[in-house]
């Protein structure tokens, strides 16, 4: 096989302004796209890795002459990645599709791509690499069949490592992972169907001795979908390789596992910020280990994470929002309790999304038509919400979400949990509260367009599916010249492909590809209805 000139595209995020991703989003590189630009290398190719963080010129950045893009997204950035696909199968080259995206519309996303990829291991990409064809008008669907068994270490994609924090000019974050998938079940989210599975300890302890002689003090941020499930081995590990005040960590966990002993030797070991899933007040008590619903749930779980605020710094608590399990305000008004009675955590919110073909009760949304066609861009957990909610008319959800968010991240909201933080991470959760306060302005926004634009209100009560034109103006204004670039087609998608397959009650089972995406201190809430930020 001749050598290519391979090109490595990350987004991870698409053109932005925000303070808080300019700070932060160089931390936010996934791992899987640097696992295969170092397979790339060592199959002999040239590798030109870029990792977007939502600033510049990204057709800059990339070489002109590649014969092979490979390019990692999220959904809300499919029309950045079609963009960008189109502009380099114009000049030759053959374009691969991996990550969430990948997983959850590869029926969409291969009339863009030469190949879209699901599962992928050294077979996939050797396959790839060995026939690099384009594949037109729709792109080839090839994935392993369950999960790498092992990945590249550390010190193999290092470099890729320094060009992603690089773009971060004050807080450096690593990015680790122990583990693949996730042994709870929770059906709104993509790794409810892959089998949990951990890596190498012996791996794990030889790239946290690399990092040592690497970073004096550096921070890990591990991208395990549940960190910790077997919590004395990963510990053990961490321990025999770090000593004492060498590291610090953020991970996300479930209540379930955060008991006070482990807390004791989190707190040993610098694990500075823990990100436990809440869900819903009703549902979902597996992660938190508890029965409970309601107000009682509400107290349990407040004294836990005040519990484990005197351990860790920095917790933040994530919550869906438009369950069919929830109806008129309790569920927001349970929230701002909880709020109050725990003033140190930061709270972070998503709008129920069904993100194709992710998670299994996506298919259950698409039978009962509640599914709408929103543009991929708004496909976030927080700029829409795709599924039409069963117990809520549009505007009352909304008032109740705004409301929520006035209570959340006003300024008396933001300066009382200031002065319940302690150390460094007050400075963090500011700067993170003034970010997200700007979603209370946007969901204000939302609500005044469904009582002034009857079109959005058509289109959001399915009583037509012809795009506003107001979603359209914004698509253009986010993508810049990129826009022009966009294939015929691009902003419609077929929402219901999931439903209209016929293997669909297969899909529902089969185990969720995984490219492997940071948490730690991102922007975005861990999404529901199928997107984590661990997927490939």
């Amino acid at each position: 096989m001749r050598q290519l000139h391979i090109g490595i595209l990350d987004v991870v995020e698409t053109p932005t302004r925000a303070l808080f991703s300019r700070v932060m989003n160089g931390n936010l590189a996934s791992i899987m796209p640097q696992v295969v630009a170092a397979w790339c290398e060592r199959a002999g190719h040239r590798v030109h890795y870029t990792c977007y963080t939502g600033f510049g010129d990204v057709l800059a950045e990339l070489p002109g002459d590649l014969d092979l893009l490979f390019i990692g997204a999220f959904t809300q950035a499919a029309h950045f990645a079609y963009a960008v696909s189109n502009y380099y199968r114009q000049r030759g080259t053959v374009t691969v599709l991996g990550g969430p995206h990948a997983r959850c519309y590869p029926e969409d996303a291969a009339r863009f791509f030469d190949y879209v990829l699901g599962f992928t291991d050294r077979a996939v990409l050797d396959e790839v690499l060995r026939e690099h064809a384009p594949h037109r008008p729709l792109g080839r669907q090839v994935s392993a069949s369950r999960q790498p068994l092992d990945l590249p270490p550390l010190a193999e994609r290092w470099r890729f490592v320094e060009a992603a924090t690089a773009k971060s000019p004050t807080i450096k974050i690593v990015g680790m992972i122990g583990s693949l998938g996730c042994p709870y079940t929770c059906s709104f989210c993509i790794d409810s169907t892959v089998e949990y599975q951990p890596l190498s300890y012996t791996q794990l302890g030889e790239d946290l001795r690399f990092l040592l002689g690497k970073v004096p003090k550096p921070i890990v941020g591990w991208h395990d979908p549940n960190f910790g499930v077997r919590f004395d081995e990963f510990m053990d590990v961490i321990e025999d390789a770090v000593p004492p005040g060498r590291m610090r960590h953020i991970c996300e966990s479930s209540l379930s596992l955060l008991t006070e002993p482990h807390l004791v030797r989190l707190r040993r070991n610098g694990f500075q910020a823990l990100l436990p899933g809440v869900e819903s007040w009703y549902d979902h008590g597996n992660k938190s280990k508890t029965r409970l619903t309601g107000m009682d749930k509400v107290r349990q779980v407040s004294d836990q994470v005040n519990m484990i605020l005197r351990y860790v710094p920095y917790v933040r608590t994530n919550f869906v929002f438009g369950l069919d399990n929830e109806q008129g305000p309790e569920p927001f008004e349970l929230t701002k309790r909880f709020l109050d009675i725990t003033p140190g955590v930061f709270a972070a919110y998503s709008l129920l999304t069904c993100y194709g073909r992710a998670a299994p009760l996506n298919l259950e949304y698409q039978r009962d038509g509640r599914v709408l066609p929103f543009p991929f861009q708004f496909l976030d957990s927080h700029q829409a919400m795709n599924v039409r909610p069963r117990n809520y008319a549009w505007p009352e959800f909304y008032d109740h979400v705004v409301g929520l968010s006035r209570h959340s991240y006003s300024a008396r909201g933001i300066a009382r949990r200031f002065v319940h933080s302690r150390g460094t991470t007050r400075w963090f959760k500011l700067l993170e509260a003034v970010s997200w306060s700007g979603r209370t302005r946007y969901h204000a926004g939302v609500r005044r367009t469904l009582d002034t634009d009857g079109a959005v209100r058509k289109f959001v009560n399915q009583e037509s599916d012809r795009l506003p034109d107001t979603y359209q103006a914004r698509i253009k204004l986010n993508l810049g010249p990129l826009y022009e670039l966009l294939p015929e087609g691009a902003l419609r998608h077929d929402h219901l492909a999931y439903l209209k397959t016929a293997d669909a009650p297969q899909a529902a089972s089969a185990p969720a590809p995984v490219q492997i995406l940071a948490k730690a201190g991102r922007r975005r809430a861990a999404p529901a209805g199928g997107e984590s930020q661990l997927t490939a």
